[in-house]
């Protein structure tokens, strides 16, 4: 069909199609051969290289994808050691608050910080005078009850005697019996005083007991022997003791031992026990490590920012005095230990071939069965084991097809990066 365009050949059509330029003047028909001969050896050749280069891709990606390097470690023998972390604070392993039972203006001070004292030596001295009111007080008002009762007493010899007078008289009707009467109910009313003037005697001499009790407390007395470690008063200072004991004085009864007061996490509270091996180091002597022993794990939880942890206390010698109360003490505790036993590396249970689910690889908690990966002749190569126990670091074989000096694969990586590309022509 003729639709207004000159008559061409279907190639000069196509290419026409493929590039868009501007019509071309006419020409012979030897050139257009030439013409069209020139656009197809030009298409093949542009085909040729994309081929080519799609070829040259799917190869570099493909050798790149099958060259595979092991990285190995091998199986050893050694020791396998689990072992809990925790932060804590060097403390005396008795510690005694020394306050004031009374309130008053501290007169004396006796001792001061690293004071050795003696149990019942006097560390301070609270003004006694008021106190010493109280007690002549409490002894002037008992020695007027005394002075009572020896008046009761001579009045109860005197009705006692009118009282048996009359009793004789009132037979022979010598006396009236109301006279007798009176002189009974007399007699009675000095035996109840005396009764009267005892209790109030013993009254008096608890009060005075107590002054006296009040007075002694003006003597801030050491309960120990042992070494001040705090002083929290002044000469001068009043203390007031309406509501709670104020503290004066605080004693470490023994500073050859030490306790470290750390706390656990709930993750790894559970193997830990009393008499597990401990050692730690302060921030003072970081190269030296001060061993202990787990003296105490408290039951009571203690939570900060929903972080469950507990109060563990490691025991420790300190005959030579170098710990002090208050150093923060970086403590490691080993709950369970091995020794000399095939061992391989943590990261060889993690790992899996890529072809190969990371979940197969994984182990049991049921049987503690695990599988690890041996390079053996070039190849990757699966042994089941039964592992043991786990220090993050090394786990413990316990039976399976591995033995000492064999490499077990922890990693791999593609040597993409060892096809080298050529280095461009300038």
């Amino acid at each position: 069909m003729n639709d207004g365009i000159s008559p061409e050949s279907n190639d000069q059509t196509i290419l026409r199609k493929i590039v868009s330029f501007p019509a071309a003047p006419p020409v012979s028909p030897s050139i257009k051969g030439k013409r069209i001969s020139k656009t197809r050896w030009l298409i093949a050749g542009l085909a040729s290289l994309i081929v080519a280069t799609i070829a040259g891709a799917m190869w570099w990606t493909f050798a790149a994808r099958n060259s595979i390097q092991y990285v190995t470690a091998p199986v050893t023998r050694g020791a396998v050691t689990r072992a809990v972390i925790a932060t804590g604070t060097v403390n005396p392993e008795l510690t005694i608050i020394v306050g004031s039972y009374v309130s008053g203006v501290i007169q004396e001070i006796y001792c001061d910080y690293n004071t050795k004292v003696k149990k019942g030596q006097i560390c301070a001295k609270i003004d006694p005078r008021p106190y010493e009111t109280l007690v002549a007080q409490a002894k002037g008002t008992l020695s007027v009850g005394k002075s009572q009762l020896q008046k009761d007493q001579a009045n109860l010899g005197y009705t006692k005697a009118n009282y048996d007078r009359n009793s004789q008289l009132v037979v022979s009707h010598a006396v009236s019996q109301d006279v007798f009467e009176q002189a009974k109910n007399a007699y009675e009313q000095a035996q109840a005083q005396i009764s009267f003037d005892q209790s109030t005697i013993q009254q008096q001499e608890a009060t005075l007991d107590a002054a006296q009790v009040n007075l002694d407390y003006t003597n801030i007395i050491s309960p120990v022997d042992g070494t001040v470690v705090s002083r929290s008063v002044t000469m001068g200072q009043t203390v007031a003791a309406s509501f709670q004991t104020p503290t004066l004085f605080l004693i470490a009864s023994n500073l050859k031992m030490m306790q470290v007061d750390a706390n656990v996490s709930e993750s790894d509270i559970g193997g830990v026990e009393e008499g597990n091996p401990a050692s730690f180091t302060v921030d003072a002597f970081p190269k030296r490590t001060f061993d202990g022993r787990v003296s105490q794990v408290r039951q009571s939880p203690q939570t900060v920012q929903n972080v469950v942890t507990y109060d563990l206390v490691v025991s420790a010698d300190n005959s030579s005095f170098t710990l002090r109360p208050g150093m923060t003490a970086a403590t490691r505790i080993v709950p369970d230990s091995r020794s000399d036993v095939i061992r391989v590396p943590s990261q060889a249970l993690r790992y899996g071939p890529s072809s190969i689910s990371a979940s197969a690889t994984s182990p049991d908690s049921q049987n503690s069965q695990a599988k690890v990966w041996l390079l053996r002749d070039g190849k990757p190569m699966a042994a089941t084991v039964e592992i043991g126990l786990d220090d993050e670091s090394f786990v413990e074989i316990v039976s399976g097809d591995v033995k000492q000096g064999d490499q077990v694969i922890v990693a791999e990586r593609h040597q993409a990066s060892s096809i080298a590309a050529p280095p461009p022509r300038m």
